[in-house]
């Protein structure tokens, strides 16, 4: 079974997906651990109360021997930022590489970084979305595997495509991580390959 870390911040409502999707069978994955740059997350609780253990870290300080310590401890082959709010140091994703997936609440290219969902309003987009993608030391720049997306309307708020946004997390990121376990994507040369064939553009999740 694959063995795996999950990075967050906050309220942990990627985690819970997660954790729901293996617990319903549709994910084949043990989470060995839930890693935190705050120890007041939300998540931290949604991960003691299923049992999984929990390390607050210090991200002022290098931290790469703690992942490496957990990685080979637990034979990990899967590192996923599920509302991870640090950027990665370049040591992590250079010694993970084509291990780390994060789900980005934009369309991307566009809108890298934070306040997505302002910066869609402002920019008067008329869709809206989220991303998975591989990560490298480039913000939210690693290959995209799958992006699902939402049309916006007139009277949406940043509140209501917060909610739209992640219902889409909440669909796509199972389904990168399962193809993940499954073999299915990989990353090679900077590229997704899906099945041995390159994505020239990421999969498109109709919602």
């Amino acid at each position: 079974m694959t063995k795996s870390i999950i990075f967050i911040s906050g309220n942990g409502s990627n985690l819970k997906n997660i954790i729901n999707k293996i617990n319903s069978g549709f994910i084949n994955m043990e989470i060995v651990a839930v890693v935190s740059n705050n120890s007041m997350a939300k998540g931290l609780e949604i991960a003691r109360t299923n049992n999984i253990d929990t390390i607050v870290i210090d991200t002022e300080k290098p931290y790469l021997a703690i992942i490496k310590d957990l990685v080979k401890k637990h034979e990990v082959s899967l590192l996923i930022l599920a509302g991870y709010m640090k950027i990665l140091p370049e040591y992590i994703t250079d010694e993970f590489r084509g291990k780390i997936l994060n789900i980005h609440p934009s369309l991307l290219p566009k809108h890298k970084g934070l306040n997505t969902h302002k910066k869609v309003l402002e920019s008067n987009d008329s869709s809206h979305g989220a991303s998975v993608h591989f990560v490298n030391s480039e913000l939210d720049g690693g290959a995209v595997i799958i992006q699902g997306q939402v049309n916006v309307k007139r009277d949406d708020t940043e509140e209501t495509l917060k909610e739209k946004v992640h219902k889409i997390e909440y669909e796509i990121y199972p389904i990168a991580i399962k193809w993940f376990i499954e073999k299915h994507i990989e990353l090679k040369n900077d590229k997704c390959l899906f099945d041995g064939e390159v994505l020239e553009c990421p999969i498109e999740h109709i919602l």
